[in-house]
């Protein structure tokens, strides 16, 4: 029995014993009511039946301030569609005339997402994948912030790499080979597959790319900074950092935060590109994941604005792309 089925019983009796007791005031003092109430109770029964004793159902209250159905709405679409972004992210992006010029603070996305059961990543992905998303771990707490020192595009640039995995249609292992300008916050990004583990050719590969890059746009590679995987200690990327007129610095074992900045980088498109990906592919290819890769850093680099100590709200392009502002 339900408790409004309770209550409607409870009501019927309340009537019952009035008329049992021929005295209303007795009956409501036995129940514990008003005598109010119960002639209340008794003029609704009288006109429209005893169902009218049972309790009515109560829409949520609608307060003044807040959040309208429309705007509700667009935070879900967009947060579905985008489901590695976060709250923060996604009332930057909606705040911009592109999507709209929504105003609603990171909070209130958090809010709207919570009430839909959407307030994690997890929970996101796994709506998309269309399964259910295990629980999140608690978050760790925040390091202290520090910073690099750059004093301008080129002078300092971060090379790591990220193991994807066997994908179906390759022989071998699949890398993600990064790099991140620290100054400027441009990235550079690509898929390779190798036998196991990662290779030189593509490192210094890469390291010629960044370094045609930088200047194309008018600054010169200084300073490549590594960790200490082979791919990086071997004599061909050693030589090719030499060709291009870099120095090459490696960090301290046992200290992958002082590579932070790729670090970094690589944890927002594994959430922003590639988890979603995996999400919405049933059997994903390199193919497709390097498109889906090229794409994404499109949009980090050219339309992604980022509030770097560098940047402050600017994108890596036009950060990168004006020589003569830093000279």
């Amino acid at each position: 029995m339900t408790p409004d089925d309770r209550l409607y019983r409870f009501r019927q009796r309340t009537l019952a014993l009035a008329e049992e007791l021929g005295n209303v005031r007795a009956a409501c003092r036995m129940m514990g009511i008003h005598h109010s109430t119960f002639y209340r109770w008794r003029s609704d029964a009288e006109r429209y039946g005893l169902e009218i004793l049972r309790p009515r159902e109560r829409r949520r209250p609608r307060m003044p301030n807040a959040t309208s159905l429309f705007v509700e709405q667009r935070v879900l679409a967009f947060a579905l569609g985008q489901p590695g972004f976060g709250p923060k992210r996604i009332a930057a992006e909606l705040a911009r005339p592109k999507w709209g010029g929504i105003t609603l603070s990171p909070s209130g996305v958090w809010r709207v997402l919570r009430r839909h059961g959407l307030n994690t990543r997890r929970k996101r992905l796994g709506l998309v994948a269309g399964y259910a998303a295990p629980p999140e771990p608690a978050p760790r707490e925040p390091e202290p912030e520090r910073h690099l020192e750059a004093k301008q595009p080129g002078a300092l640039v971060q090379f790591d790499c990220f193991h994807v995995g066997r994908l179906s249609g390759t022989k071998g292992t699949v890398w993600q080979y990064t790099a991140i300008d620290v100054a400027s916050a441009y990235s550079w990004a690509e898929l390779h597959t190798t036998p196991r583990n990662p290779s030189a050719k593509w490192t210094s590969r890469l390291a010629r790319r960044v370094a045609a890059d930088l200047a194309a746009r008018g600054w010169r590679l200084e300073t490549v900074m590594t960790d200490n995987g082979s791919e990086f200690r071997s004599r061909e990327f050693g030589a090719a950092v030499a060709a291009l007129g870099a120095e090459q610095r490696f960090i301290h074992a046992g200290r992958p935060q002082t590579n932070r900045r790729v670090e970094r980088v690589q944890g927002t498109i594994l959430e922003e590109c590639r988890k979603p990906a995996f999400a919405r592919h049933l059997i994903p290819k390199q193919t497709g994941l390097r498109r889906d890769l090229e794409r994404y850093l499109r949009y980090y680099n050219s339309d992604r604005a980022h509030t770097g100590r560098w940047t402050r709200g600017r994108t890596p392009e036009s950060v990168i792309g004006k020589a003569k502002v830093w000279s």
